[in-house]
């Protein structure tokens, strides 16, 4: 039983891992300890956590899960921008990489919420 699968805020994030893997081969090999190791470990968090706190037994417990998520998407944010002020990703890219962040937002908070309505 994997409760996670069938929600739309994993689903999004679980691809947005993948996309961020993808521009992170193109940073420089130094950054490889630094910046990416970063990014990649803050994008994984995200529907880590949602697994995990789908998992729980309890709402609450959840709900802590989903919190320390968007927590990752807020470090995942910051980490976005500084990659492009450092030029290593374009103005585009940034902008398309933090919008997908908001939406992912956006359905994580949208769980929370009907998660809450249920306490």
């Amino acid at each position: 039983m994997k409760p996670h699968k069938n929600l739309n805020s994993w689903i999004k994030s679980f691809e947005f891992v993948k996309e961020i893997y993808l521009v992170t081969n193109r940073f420089p090999s130094d950054e490889k300890f630094g910046l990416i190791s970063q990014i990649r470990r803050a994008s994984v968090s995200v529907p880590v956590n949602i697994a995990e706190g789908a998992a729980r037994r309890g709402t609450k417990e959840f709900i802590h899960f989903l919190y320390i998520s968007l927590g990752s998407l807020s470090e995942l944010d910051t980490l976005i921008l500084l990659s492009k002020e450092l030029n290593f990703i374009n103005e585009k890219e940034c902008e398309l990489l933090i919008e997908k962040l908001d939406i992912i937002g956006k359905l994580i908070y949208g769980l929370i919420k009907n998660l809450e309505g249920r306490l």
